[in-house]
Formats: structure tokens, C-alpha cells, sequence
């Protein structure tokens, strides 16, 4: 079972729990479909505005473990405010430069 790693939006966080990321991922549906079923190893912020502190997060799971790294719909769609994030790209390409090739990068989880 791949090990993941999600990346949510701070401004987001008191109005989700994450329930709908654990369960896509637990079953293996939306962004997690071609890994199947996975195991979240780590569920943070990316740290606020604007998302620096998400880079030196991932790594810490990366270290930890996570052969894959997960942005959270909020980030990425805009779930649930119908906002994505404006420093989206910035953040994934700073994140991909940090840990490198070899770990997945999952643009959505639901």
C-alpha cells in the first residue's frame, strides 16, 4: 500500500475536517484511483499564505516515509469555498524541486 502525504489550505481547515480526503484515499477513488487504496502517513497545512511553509512540511514526510504527496481539493479546486489557491502552482513547483522525481505528486484528492 502507498504511503501519502496531504497538503491542505490553513484558511480552509475550520471549515473542513478532511473527512472526504481520508475516505477517497481509504477506498482508493478520485486522484487515488490508479494506486488504489492508500495510507495517509501525514495531514497538514500547507501553513498559510503563501504556502512557503508546505515545502519544508512534505519533506518532513518524505522522511518520514510518503512515496506520494497529495494537494487537497481545497488548494487545488477550491473545495469548499469555490476558491482555489492562488499560490497553487508556486507551491507544487517548490515542493517538486524539494523532494525530487521519484515522489508523486496527486494534484486533487476528491
Amino acid at each position: 500500500m502507498k504511503k501519502v502525504g496531504i497538503i491542505r489550505c490553513r484558511q480552509t481547515e475550520d471549515m473542513c475536517p478532511g473527512t472526504s480526503d481520508f475516505k477517497v484515499a481509504a477506498e482508493g477513488k478520485f486522484a487515488f484511483e490508479h494506486t488504489g487504496p492508500v495510507e495517509i502517513i501525514g495531514f497538514v497545512s500547507c501553513g498559510g499564505c503563501p504556502g512557503k511553509r508546505a515545502i519544508a512540511r512534505v519533506k518532513v514526510m518524505v522522511d518520514r516515509g510518503a512515496e506520494a504527496i497529495a494537494f487537497a481539493s481545497c488548494i487545488s479546486r477550491g473545495n469548499p469555498i469555490g476558491f482555489p489557491c492562488p499560490h497553487y502552482a508556486n507551491m507544487r513547483d517548490a515542493i517538486i524541486k524539494k523532494v525530487g522525481p521519484d515522489i508523486e505528486i496527486l494534484e486533487y484528492t476528491h
